[in-house]
């Protein structure tokens, strides 16, 4: 490098470094700035040499990641000096014991988590990828502060991404929407879960995130007006009552967006809420629910609300500390608008999360809302009998659930994730009533335990010492943590069922005159198809397996062994076995890799993909190569958590084989309508039409088409032809 851009690097180092105490979010002390100053002089020193994939010196990183965690969650200054830290002991010749010995144990302890969850192996096997994921959560426990610098760093990897090459970004982007995105949310830190998300979705999907970006800046003058013309309304009324306020317009993030095109089956233009109005007022902490709902009745006193879409996090906050009134009124020009109300305190809350809660909080009282989460997130990670998939997958599933509040007898507050059960409240408020259950009553009447609670509920939960759960109890259960502490249960009662059928077969076998040894367990565990001795054990514990079975296996033994043999050195068939019209019929539609191979594949049942879309390939264990659309429900979570085994896969020549999708219709029902439909479709060469259905009800036409196409642009072109017949509403494939 030259003198002179070594002297702008120097010049722009001190600029930072006075922008990191100007934005920060707490008042900084001089012990604070003082400590603040010599992580960033070490941090300097120890990235000199190094330079990120874009060129740039590396220690921007530390001081961009600081610079989230001081302004945008607003973090103290402990943590400002860990952020400048993070990547110290990893990447530099510093070691722990001097950052504790110049900086003190808190600062540390907190570089040394954020160290271990770098270092975790992510392209290894998936189970162990989940494993480390649970190690990750449990430095929670730690310090939270390890989780939100790291949920920092994530962020600014994600917005300095353009540099890597393709298969690292989707990687990446798709681990963030998988887990840090979630863990963003439940902490509370909204804006940020929503940069992660809507970047998660530019390097996803990239085609689909620049459309309704490109949308969304054509239409934000249109927007801007809107909320001109919905605040002249009701300005008069919220001035003559002296408040003091401020009316600011919330576009829904793109990922948001998208969320709703694919959930309601809708274009970007019939996504009615692509903004929200929020109202913030000044108040002081004893009138902010009064003033609340006096700017609830202004803003319904001009606009006529939506009674079912009235929320209250203020009376209820959710579990995340969020606090604010919503409220969905029919604005101007006959559109649905959300209106979100809440105090300046209110919004800091829902912008910073974590720290301002402990900005505003009250010295001595516990943060119960965090705590109590922490404390249930740490009995779920301890539990060794979970699944370490199954944790990932139950937890998120907790974490972006919607919550409902309930009732106990005696009126304690309950918040439940949507969804859930009188059995998942059993579990919520105690392992043990929940693992006694006897039955449920709902206000006041009698349940079954599968019984879904709605918000309001007032629920009683009937135990007994004799009630025990059963396997039926899976399906009564919604909750990660009900599932989690019913698997273990079961998993212990099958175990002692276990034990006594290993003693009860051992008899068994002794009387046909067969020892009960390695080799013969083996031997029975293939007989009876299952998938280990446990099972074994257990069904004969259970008498699954009785003594009728136990002969049949004792006259077969000799064939079983041989044949079971045979199948694991059978060769494979010969070549001239397979139809080759079949063979290269499969082989021409797609490649593989850089190189572009040819290779066998199978299409995945749960995105039915055709040629023309974008795919890429999924290495199974048993069914080689599943064809995948970009776009599939299950992609985010094999891209993610099976990054090593996905493959590049392109289309190269379709003209061989047909495909079948399936097209839904619906629309006005008028005369000749199904007759022009099936015309349409008739009159194309390259489509042959395998089943057609199509159904009227109270002048509503309702349709589905399955044709066989040659790939995806006959269908696109099939598509808009039936769209411009008139009547017809909507076009979809399923």
């Amino acid at each position: 490098m030259t003198e002179a851009a070594l002297q702008e690097e120097k010049k722009e180092l001190a600029k930072q470094y006075k922008e990191l105490l100007k934005i920060s979010y707490r008042t900084l002390t001089a012990d604070d700035k003082k400590l603040i100053r010599s992580a960033f002089d070490i941090a300097v020193d120890a990235h000199k040499d190094q330079r990120r994939k874009s060129g740039e010196a590396y220690i921007f990183h530390p001081i961009a990641v600081a610079k989230i965690v001081a302004s945008e969650i607003g973090l103290d200054a402990t943590s400002i000096a860990a952020a400048l830290l993070h990547d110290v002991v990893e990447d530099t010749q510093y070691t722990l014991a001097d950052l504790e010995q110049m900086f003190g144990e808190t600062v540390a302890r907190i570089v040394d988590g954020l160290t271990k969850i770098s270092n975790m192996p992510y392209d290894k096997d998936v189970s162990l990828q989940a494993e480390n994921f649970r190690k990750m959560l449990l430095t929670l426990n730690e310090d939270i502060r390890v989780i939100i610098i790291k949920i920092a760093d994530r962020l600014h990897n994600m917005q300095t991404m353009d540099s890597m090459p393709d298969h690292k970004q989707v990687k990446i982007a798709s681990e963030t929407l998988y887990i840090y995105a979630p863990m963003a949310h439940r902490i509370g830190l909204y804006n940020i879960k929503t940069e992660l998300e809507d970047l998660g979705l530019k390097y996803t999907e990239p085609d689909v995130y620049n459309d309704i970006l490109g949308k969304m800046k054509e239409s934000k003058e249109e927007q801007d007006a809107y909320i001109l013309d919905f605040t002249k309304v009701i300005k008069d009324s919220l001035d003559s009552e002296k408040l003091k306020y401020e009316i600011k317009g919330r576009p829904k993030s793109i990922f948001s967006i998208r969320r709703k095109m694919i959930a309601q089956n809708v274009s970007f233009e019939e996504v009615y809420d692509k903004f929200a109005v929020r109202i913030i007022y000044k108040s002081k902490p004893e009138d902010e629910k009064f003033i609340a709902w006096k700017i609830y009745s202004i803003v319904t006193d001009h606009f006529r609300p939506n009674p079912i879409r009235l929320r209250d996090w203020i009376s209820s906050p959710k579990s995340t500390g969020y606090e604010a009134l919503h409220i969905t009124v029919m604005g101007p020009k006959g559109r649905w608008v959300e209106v979100q109300i809440r105090s300046q305190r209110m919004n800091e809350i829902a912008e910073k999360g974590y720290a301002a809660h402990y900005k505003y909080k009250n010295t001595e009282k516990e943060d119960a809302g965090l705590e109590g989460w922490l404390n249930k997130l740490q009995d779920t990670l301890e539990n060794a009998e979970i699944n370490a998939i199954d944790f990932v997958e139950e937890f998120k599933l907790n974490l972006y659930a919607k919550e409902i509040f309930v009732f106990s007898p005696k009126g304690d507050l309950y918040s439940l994730a949507k969804g859930a059960t009188a059995l998942d409240f059993a579990f919520h408020v105690h392992t043990e009533v929940g693992l006694h259950t006897r039955g449920a009553k709902v206000n006041g009447k009698l349940v079954p335990l599968s019984h879904v609670l709605k918000s309001g509920d007032q629920v009683e939960i009937m135990t007994s010492e004799k009630a025990q759960p059963t396997a039926n109890w899976l399906d009564y259960a919604t909750t990660g943590r009900a599932r989690s502490k019913i698997k273990s249960s079961l998993k212990e009662e099958q175990k002692e069922i276990a034990a006594e059928g290993k003693v009860v077969l051992a008899r068994k076998l002794k009387s046909l005159k067969i020892t009960l040894d390695e080799r013969t367990i083996n031997q029975l565990v293939v007989y009876f198809k299952l998938k280990t001795s446990l099972d074994l054990f257990y069904r004969v514990g259970a008498g699954i397996i009785d003594n009728k079975k136990l002969k049949e296996f004792a006259a077969s033994r000799s064939n079983a062994f041989v044949s079971f043999f045979k199948n694991r050195i059978r060769k494979p068939d010969k070549p001239d076995d397979i139809d080759k019209d079949e063979f290269s019929e499969k082989f021409d539609q797609l490649v593989f890799g850089k190189e572009e191979e040819k290779l066998d594949y199978k299409i995945a049942n749960c995105c039915n993909p055709i040629p023309g879309d974008d795919v890429f390939g999924f290495l199974t264990v048993n069914e080689g190569i599943k064809i995948h659309k970009q776009n599939c429900p299950n992609a985010l979570q094999l891209q993610s958590n099976y990054g090593y085994r996905i493959m590049q896969a392109k289309w190269i020549d379709s003209s061989q084989r047909d495909f079948k999708a399936e097209l839904k219709i619906t629309g006005i029902d008028t005369i000749g309508l199904v007759n022009e439909v099936t015309k349409v479709v008739s009159n194309n060469l390259h489509i042959n039409m395998k089943n057609v259905h199509f159904d009227s009800n109270d002048g509503i036409f309702n349709g589905r088409i399955v044709v066989v196409v040659k790939n995806k642009n006959i269908l696109n072109n099939l598509v808009e032809n039936i769209k411009k017949i008139n009547g017809i509403d909507k076009v979809t494939r399923t």
